[in-house]
């Protein structure tokens, strides 16, 4: 039996991991905000299997809870870093305290979960399992904040992954494509001006035009999260999705042909 902790536990991805972890037979500190949705997670296992903190990861105290929540349990396998949301628009119309919460929410509260966990992490060599997105590698019109929040996850979780190297705690990167999770529906958006109609606008619009069929099956992620937390060496980065994998590749290709222009004029 093992003991995960899981942020953003229920909904998305987070509770369809929760659920399957709970369909194995192990434990689940389950973190969320809403007590209603904790206590329908609670109400679906055997009892004693959730413990179940209503906790928004931006408090100040959460660092605290968390760590406190970890030592009741004695023992930690698995964290999986899911907490986070969407904010699309401009960079110049995205004001100073839209910026500075998705940077609280997806870059500094995955931080403190990281402080509160990675002792006992340590302790039972297990895994670190990080959300990003395809857009954490590259960027869309409208995505600029998103994308710069999930590609600080990304390079400080490399850098996690090589400092644990010794340990034997690994840590792992989720690029998830798009998929058909309430995020898509909780993303803030900031409606472009003229200026911004031709890019930001279309981008948008191409986005919200997605027919559910070119949405991926969200069990998919959860799957591959359950598989690669099994995995003696598992992946640093896994791509999930076609839409990840195409818009990954041609991001690195493009970098890629930069590279090879700067290398001709030297």
């Amino acid at each position: 039996m093992s003991s995960w902790l899981i942020t953003g536990a229920t909904s998305g991805f987070g509770r369809l991991v929760a659920d399957r972890v709970l369909a194995a037979g192990n434990t689940v500190i389950a973190i969320g905000r809403r007590t209603d949705r904790l206590d329908d997670l609670v109400a679906s296992a055997p009892v004693g299997r959730v413990i179940p903190i209503a906790l928004d990861v931006t408090a100040a105290d959460a660092e605290q809870v968390i760590a406190a929540a970890v030592e009741g349990t004695g023992r930690l396998d698995v964290v999986v870093n899911n907490a986070g949301y969407g904010l699309f628009g401009s960079v110049e119309q995205t004001g100073a305290e839209a910026a500075k919460a998705i940077f609280d929410t997806n870059v500094l509260a995955n931080l403190a979960v990281l402080r509160a966990t990675l002792p006992a992490i340590r302790a039972s060599q297990g895994r670190i399992i990080q959300l990003s997105s395809l857009i954490g590698s590259f960027a869309w019109a409208s995505s600029g904040l998103y994308s710069a929040s999930k590609a600080a996850v990304e390079l400080f979780s490399e850098a996690l992954a090589l400092e644990l190297a010794p340990t034997g705690a690994k840590v792992t990167i989720i690029q998830p494509g798009t998929f058909a999770t309430e995020f898509t529906t909780s993303a803030h958006v900031v409606a472009p001006n003229e200026v911004y109609l031709p890019t930001v606008g279309a981008s948008l619009d191409h986005i919200s035009k997605l027919p559910v069929e070119a949405l991926g099956d969200p069990d998919t992620v959860a799957d591959a999260i359950l598989a690669v937390a099994g995995m003696p060496e598992p992946p640093l980065r896994l791509p999930i999705g076609q839409d990840a994998i195409d818009g990954i590749g041609n991001a690195l290709r493009t970098r890629l042909a930069d590279l090879a222009v700067a290398t001709d004029h030297h």
